[in-house]
């Protein structure tokens, strides 16, 4: 673990990536900062392992800098509920929220910025089959455009664009294809969070945007798989290869 990372913002930190997030950094040395949206939420982040908890809305700039001050990590994880802004468009904390965050994680001079984009977003696309994609093309739009903010940034980053995610028990057996139009199927959120809390461990990882499944999640063929040794708090070097 690099002696220069001690606090960590977990964005988004009441949804099931979030959670799983808390739970991957519990056992850890790090001062865990969990955000939610939801005031009703707090007492409950704290008993999942938070050390501090802060309520506040991410298209609200403010809230953004409150959040990250002082922290040396993000893991993003934000997403919106399913509803008419997600549906028929409107801004989305997946877009106006993240490049907020962005810019406060710059301001703040942030080591290390990871965000869980999706499957289906930029040049991942045409591995999103076209019915999801109309009923989603505004959050994708919006992902996108988080993606876009996130690399033209100063920041170093790591943009995780998972499957289908579920709810099921951690795999630990992840493809991860880099290129776009590599993998597609499912995965559980729980995998998706221990890359997420690897990332900031893992100097391969700078700058990169990765695809994930998990292996028995895979649908059609693979492509575009690369092997990295992700470094994983508490855990001894993991690789997750072809």
């Amino acid at each position: 673990m690099s002696s220069e990372i001690q606090r960590v913002l977990v964005a988004g930190a009441s949804g099931g990536t979030g959670r799983e997030i808390l739970q991957r950094l519990r056992d850890t040395d790090l001062t865990v900062r969990a955000m939610t949206h939801s005031p009703d939420k707090e007492h409950e982040l704290s008993n999942q392992g938070a050390d501090e908890v802060i309520v506040g809305d991410l298209l609200d700039p403010a809230d953004a800098s409150r959040a990250v001050a002082d922290c040396d990590v993000v893991l993003c994880a934000v997403g919106s509920k399913p509803g008419p802004r997600v549906v028929l468009g409107g801004e989305l904390v997946d877009g106006a929220g993240v490049e907020n965050l962005v810019h406060a994680a710059v301001a703040a001079d942030v080591d290390h910025f990871v965000f869980e984009s999706a499957i289906g977003v930029g040049d991942s696309r045409e591995k999103m089959p076209a019915p999801f994609r109309a009923l989603l093309w505004n959050n994708l739009n919006q992902k996108n455009h988080a993606e876009a903010v996130l690399r033209t940034s100063p920041l170093s980053s790591t943009i995780v664009r998972p499957g289908l995610l579920t709810n099921a028990p951690a795999t630990e057996d992840v493809l991860v294809g880099e290129g776009g139009e590599t993998v597609f199927g499912r995965i559980p959120r729980a995998d998706v969070a221990r890359l997420m809390v690897a990332a900031p461990f893992t100097s391969e990882t700078e700058n990169r945007t990765f695809e994930v499944v998990s292996r028995d999640g895979l649908r059609g063929t693979a492509r575009g798989l690369v092997e990295l040794d992700w470094q994983v708090p508490g855990e001894e070097a993991i690789e997750i290869e072809e």
